[in-house]
């Protein structure tokens, strides 16, 4: 149903009237809308509309074609606007309010000020002399360094050509955004982009002649040259625009099986930037909405439109039958979200039965003897005895429209609820993350019990909290929250245990790359992109509607995509370590300083380093996470190895001056020489272990016990406690399937249940054996 008809302006219009063309004053605020909402040919009849107020919704920017020639006063204010260049057709526009929109900077203000030549009011003040010197001033100075950079550096070409101008144009352009600097760096993007129009501007009227049309020397046979390809054939011109690689990454996932662009953007839209706020931002208000409240419905139902809102399914809840125990069933079948999994055994291999190619590679301890270790300041209170595991579910539930030949959805994290508010009760219920969908699995039954569907996402990174909720009366309820982002940039927030998504907001332009809640400030939420940045949030609190407020508290730069997020466990407000794709780096995340955008306070450098070659930095840090207080295990891609190293003892050695601090290492655990990026590694500090998979779909398990701690002096690379092999799932008419790759791994806190992903639309669910 639409939104705005011609019965609601008139409704809603002033003074009132029967005729839309005699409307002068309309408030549209506080209606839900959106960009589609706002029906372009209806209300471009309102050719006598003077004021606009379009406070309140959930406008990205005014739809294209939109024109009001009358209008000299709008309000767009608490809206998600991006864009401002679509504010460009409203150019009798006098005043203008924008507040509350999360994703404007100072660089839009300076945009729009130019964009509408008669703007005088802006957000309630007047800008009269500031809008001059946007508008004159500062452009003619712009103009005169665009001119002198041509001069320099740039003639036309001889002779004058469609491509040839359209290069030399490309590059005059890139040389003057390059080299022109002009005003504070706040405003570097806003100058880029005045820079860039005054630069095409000045190009076209060198080459404008005969009466402003442009003259081209079309190439005759004769000079004509076409392409041929080596076997000396003509190669036709393609009629289609080359496209380059950004725009290819833009319609596949950033991160693909090859696993070689890390940082590509997600949609790759001419008419939105990236922004970065530099200064604190006002709360942004998100309204419950009927957009937000997607209730979780059976599985049964037919399934919607792509067009639907995000939906949460219910998985039908059928008692499981009796299977066979692991140790008899010979392998374990591949689960649905319609068929029953069975148990089945798993053949392991110890650290005496690893490959002599594993033990015979080079050992890192051994050959860099510069390497600072120390032993451990703190004794791991942690069980003896290594734990069993045997699989107990092998799940296929994240397959694209249910099917059950889908073994190409590559699943990326998974997370165990919170004890508060789990749905079976201990810590059995897990969330995973892949494709499309985002599912919540009982562990112990191997159900699917929430399915939360967004065709078109891809989603990378979730994490969970326990958030207070208001109820009437004044009191507050404790209740679990599962956020999760991915490809689009958005943030979904789920309350699982009532089937609802009850919000969403933008946390990029591009991809959301990791995500991870503060323990200690529990609507605190950090989220690392694919715009080299991580942004710390505020959710705030619930009201009993599930109504919100979200503000920005931190920018933290990055020089490369952020893939690990950890906080200090003893003071997850003081500081967080990020693996990236160029290194580890700290980052001072106290809130009592003033400046909210900031970049690393030092960097993290391991011995690994040392081998670099053309091939390969061993920098891209994929694996992170704190194995006790003070204990960190992280590895490199391509290390073959996992360090555990000190934070304490590597945090007292930085002498305050120096970015780069070598890390203090306890001791290195032998693991894959894979070649497979991204395959993360899992802690269980309560037991004392560290588990990470590997390009064959298995687990290497280390149990890290006090009596391993007092070897840590020797410098000997430490083999596996255990390598659990990939269980072989059979599927009927396929036979066993092979080992894949193992992306992600999470263990609840008693370790009673360990969960592996892969790269092949699988979750393997391990349970720990009763002794």
């Amino acid at each position: 149903m639409e939104k705005i008809t011609e019965k609601i302006l008139l409704e809603k219009s002033s003074p009132k009237t029967n005729k839309l063309e005699q409307i002068k004053i309309l408030n549209l605020s506080r209606m839900g809308l959106k960009g589609e909402d706002l029906p372009v040919p209806l209300l471009s009849k309102l050719c006598s509309l003077e004021q606009l107020d379009l406070s309140g919704n959930m406008l990205q920017e005014i739809p294209k074609g939109l024109c009001l020639p009358s209008l000299k006063i709008l309000n767009c204010s608490n809206n998600e606007m991006e864009d401002v260049v679509s504010l460009e057709a409203q150019r009798n526009v006098e005043e203008l309010r924008l507040e509350d929109n999360l994703y404007l900077t100072v660089n839009d203000e300076h945009k729009v000020i130019f964009l509408l030549p008669k703007l005088r009011m802006f957000n309630g003040k007047d800008i009269s002399s500031t809008a001059h010197h946007i508008r004159h001033g500062s452009t003619e100075i712009l103009r005169k360094r665009v001119i002198g950079v041509w001069e320099r550096s740039f003639s036309l070409p001889d002779p004058i050509t469609a491509q040839s101008l359209a290069a030399v144009e490309k590059r005059f352009v890139h040389a003057a955004c390059t080299q022109i600097k002009y005003g504070p760096n706040s405003l570097s993007e806003y100058t880029k982009w005045r820079v860039e129009m005054i630069a095409k501007e000045y190009l076209k009227s060198l080459t404008c002649s005969d009466g402003g049309k442009i003259t081209y020397t079309t190439p005759t046979k004769e000079n004509e040259v076409k392409p041929r390809d080596l076997g000396g054939n003509s190669v036709t011109s393609p009629q289609k625009r080359t496209r380059n690689n950004s725009e290819v990454a833009a319609e596949a996932s950033p991160r693909k099986s090859s696993r070689l662009a890390s940082a590509a953007p997600v949609e790759a839209s001419p008419r939105k930037s990236t922004r970065v706020t530099s200064t604190p931002l006002k709360t942004d208000p998100i309204m419950s909405s009927p957009r937000k409240h997607a209730r979780m419905t059976n599985v049964g139902t037919p399934e919607g439109s792509p067009r639907n809102s995000s939906r949460l399914e219910n998985i039908s809840q059928k008692g499981a039958s009796k299977t066979e125990s692991p140790r008899k069933a010979a392998k374990p079948v591949i689960s649905t979200p319609t068929s029953r999994p069975a148990k089945g055994e798993s053949p392991r291999k110890t650290a005496k039965d690893q490959t002599t190619a594993q033990q015979s590679k080079p050992k890192t301890a051994k050959t860099e003897n510069n390497t600072p270790r120390k032993t451990a300041s703190a004794k791991l209170k942690v069980p003896q005895e290594p734990v069993s595991l045997q699989p107990l579910h092998v799940l296929q539930c994240h397959s694209r429209q249910d099917s059950p030949d889908d073994f190409s959805t590559q699943l990326w994290a998974c997370a165990f609820e919170p004890p508060q508010e789990c749905i079976s009760g201990g810590s059995r219920t897990v969330a995973t993350c892949g494709g499309e969908t985002l599912c919540v699995i009982e562990c112990e039954s191997g159900h699917v019990l929430k399915k939360y569907k967004v065709p078109g996402e891809e989603f990378f990174s979730l994490a969970w909290s326990t958030v207070l909720m208001s109820r009437t009366g004044g009191s507050a309820r404790p209740c679990n929250i599962l956020a999760a982002g991915g490809k689009r940039g958005l943030v979904k927030l789920i309350h699982p245990r009532v089937n609802l998504a009850f919000g969403e907001f933008r946390a990029s332009r591009r991809a959301i790359s990791i995500m991870r809640f503060s323990p200690r400030n529990a609507s605190f939420l950090f989220t690392g992109t694919y715009e080299n940045k991580i942004f710390l949030w505020d959710i705030g609190g619930l009201d009993r509607d599930y109504n919100f407020k979200i503000s920005k508290l931190l920018v933290l730069e990055t020089c490369s995509t952020p893939l690990h997020l950890s906080l200090l466990p003893t003071s997850p407000d003081t500081h967080l370590l990020s693996g990236c794709d160029d290194g580890l780096y700290i980052f001072d995340i106290q809130l009592s300083k003033n400046t909210q955008k900031r970049n690393e306070e030092m960097e993290i450098v391991f011995p690994v380093y040392k081998k670099k070659d053309k091939k390969n930095t061993y920098r891209t840090i994929d694996g992170l996470s704190f194995l006790s207080d003070d204990i960190v295990a992280s590895k490199s891609h391509m290390q073959g190895s996992i360090y555990l190293w000190s934070w304490r003892a590597t945090r007292a050695s930085w002498n305050g001056r120096k970015k780069e601090v070598p890390a203090v290492v306890l001791a290195e655990l032998q693991w894959s020489s894979t070649d497979v990026p991204y395959l993360s590694l899992g802690t269980c500090p309560g037991y004392g272990y560290v588990v990470c998979g590997d390009e064959q779909g298995r687990l290497w398990m280390y149990h890290i016990t006090d009596t391993m701690m007092e070897n840590f002096k020797s410098g000997k690379t430490i083999s596996a406690t255990e390598v659990l092999e990939w269980p072989s799932p059979v599927r009927a008419g396929m036979g066993a399937l092979e080992g894949p790759s193992i992306n992600g791994i999470a263990m609840d806190p008693d370790l009673h249940y360990l969960v592996a992903l892969t790269d092949k639309n699988m979750a393997v669910v391990w349970k720990r054996e009763s002794r």
